[in-house]
């Protein structure tokens, strides 16, 4: 039977705060936050079993403290996120975090549930390659962002696996866009794209609210695609800046 879903608050990437200063008990070492977020898909629910987030630190693995648990990744999107470690480690470079997953990873498709197999999650843990350097007395945050469309793959049989595609971006260097499409019952696809990056998400299909993160500076065209019976809307030079969020008028979808 699966557990119960936690639904903690919190961003398909990995990210990258440094912040000032603080006041830690031990000069020695660094906080160190994981938040986890998901870009939209098409699905009832996606679930997955996190048992353990670990580093590699100067070629030694680090177990962290994690807050286990089976969370519906469709609860984190459009800027919610919920928080998997807050711990702290000593100063050095981290080249690797490792995801672990239990096997309680299911999938909800008109109604159903399915179970999505995990083999390499369950046993050393996913592997996102990093070069971070840790400074003690400073505090660091990364955002794991699954990217929830690409990382489901169906297998035949009803049979699905979870081959994780996780976006890496740094919220340091990173802005973000939301805005609100109406009529919300459009459901449009809305991508930001800059020459060949393309990054999307799915408005809320009541209130119309989107938000699209870690995109790196400069102008963006935003693409609104509706479902049928509503007109495609391009909206041009959409200007990101690093650490701030660009908030665009609301985006009226009009019918052919």
């Amino acid at each position: 039977m699966m557990k119960t879903i936690k639904f903690l608050f919190l961003a398909m990437g990995l990210a990258i705060i440094t912040y000032g200063c603080s006041d830690l008990s031990d000069a020695g070492q660094a906080n160190i936050q994981f938040r986890l977020t998901d870009m939209p898909g098409e699905y009832q629910q996606v679930n997955i079993d996190v048992q353990a987030v670990n580093v590699i630190m100067n070629d030694t693995l680090i177990e962290l403290s994690t807050n286990q648990g089976i969370y519906n990744l469709l609860e984190f999107v459009n800027g919610e996120d919920t928080l998997l470690v807050d711990d702290e480690i000593p100063g050095g470079v981290v080249s690797q975090v490792r995801l672990v997953l239990g096997e309680n990873n299911t999938v909800m498709i008109d109604d159903v549930f399915h179970d999505l197999k995990t083999p390499s999650a369950q046993q050393s843990g996913l592997k996102l390659n990093v070069h971070n350097e840790i400074i003690p007395g400073e505090s660091y945050a990364y955002v794991i962002d699954f990217i929830v469309e690409k990382s489901i793959v169906e297998t035949g049989n009803e049979g699905f696996i979870l081959k994780p595609v996780i976006r890496v971006f740094t919220k340091a260097i990173t802005g973000s866009v939301e805005g609100v499409v109406s009529p919300a019952e459009a459901k449009p696809l809305i991508m930001a794209i800059m020459a060949e990056d393309t990054t999307s998400t799915y408005a809320d299909t009541t209130s119309g609210y989107f938000m699209i993160r870690g995109l790196l500076e400069g102008d963006y065209s935003l693409e609104i695609q509706p479902v049928e019976g509503f007109k495609d809307t391009v909206l041009s030079d959409i200007s990101i800046v690093p650490g701030q969020t660009t908030d665009i008028d609301t985006v009226f979808i009009q019918v052919p």
